[in-house]
């Protein structure tokens, strides 16, 4: 049986930390591209076994940091097959790291912004929340940048630093929460009656809480009005559907009792005079005689 020649895996190539051959060029490779497919083959498991364990916030930062993690590690354990010092190679790193961080401190504050993000999770994947003016859902914590979809459907990307630096209102980070109306009704109205009929729609409704409990009150006298103001708290996922259908029910129902919401309305007072001052007639200056006189003498010239 005839073997195949492999002295050509023998050919080196001189370097500073000795010859590098092709066999261990081959070998680099081989252990670096299995390393990868393999990292990759254990994320998808470790995902799938974590799925109903560990929410995929946190979940998802500590498989990316395990995977790229494993491959710097394998990746500088193996440098030698091709001729290079890890020491040497860190300590270049090193100083590389620091001019380029000179260079880009808005990317190094994001990524340092992220890691936080991570750690504190004042977000997670998938809360409606406001950052920085924009609202929408949460989509990706990443380490550069956070991903938000906007009630609208856009997708927009804001950097970790703004993230971490600015105040952010999480809407859903409290189970409960509370919505207010304002109810004007009008001053021949029974208000007692008006807060009664809606305290019994808040009664009927099953997602109104009763701890934090509603309260319904006369809140101000206006100028054409009398203000009702309704605070009901509500689980938040039940929030907006609760606050929409709650308003117009007590608006239908207010009118089927005979209570209006009234318009802005103004009273003038026009004051009419009943006697006019009689009209007199001016007599004629002296003046004014003397000023026609040379033409009423000029025109007899010229008739006569």
């Amino acid at each position: 049986m005839i073997l195949p020649d492999t002295n050509f895996l023998d050919l080196g190539l001189p370097t500073s930390n000795g010859t590098v051959t092709l066999g261990s060029l081959l070998k680099f490779v081989v252990i670096l591209s299995f390393w990868m497919i393999f990292s990759r083959i254990l994320t998808i498991y470790l995902r799938r076994s974590l799925k109903d364990r560990v929410s995929k916030d946190v979940g998802e930062p500590i498989l990316k940091l395990l995977y790229y993690g494993s491959l710097i590690v394998v990746f500088i354990s193996i440098l030698p097959l091709i001729g290079i010092d890890p020491s040497g190679l860190l300590l270049a790193g090193g100083v590389a790291g620091i001019v380029i961080g000179f260079a880009s401190q808005n990317i190094v504050g994001n990524l340092v912004s992220g890691c936080f993000l991570m750690f504190e999770r004042p977000i997670k994947i998938g809360d409606q929340v406001e950052i920085n003016g924009i609202a929408g859902y949460v989509t990706d914590i990443r380490i550069i940048s956070t991903l938000m979809r906007t009630y609208d459907g856009l997708l927009v990307r804001i950097p970790n630093q703004q993230v971490f630096t600015t105040n952010i209102t999480n809407i859903v980070g409290h189970p409960v929460r509370r919505f207010e109306y304002t109810i004007r009704i009008r001053y021949s109205d029974d208000a007692s009656a008006a807060i009664w009929l809606i305290k019994d729609l808040i009664d009927k409704e099953p997602f109104a809480l009763l701890s934090p409990s509603p309260s319904v009150f006369v809140n101000d006298l206006g100028d054409s009005w009398v203000n009702i103001t309704v605070r009901i708290w509500a689980p938040v996922s039940e929030w907006f559907g609760l606050k929409t259908r709650l308003l117009w029910n007590i608006k239908k129902t207010l009118e089927e009792n005979g209570i209006e919401i009234p318009y802005p309305q103004r009273v003038l007072h026009i004051k009419s005079e009943t006697e006019k001052k009689p009209q007199v007639a001016e007599e004629p200056k002296e003046n004014e005689f003397e000023k026609n006189e040379p033409v009423l003498n000029f025109e007899e010239r010229v008739l006569n």
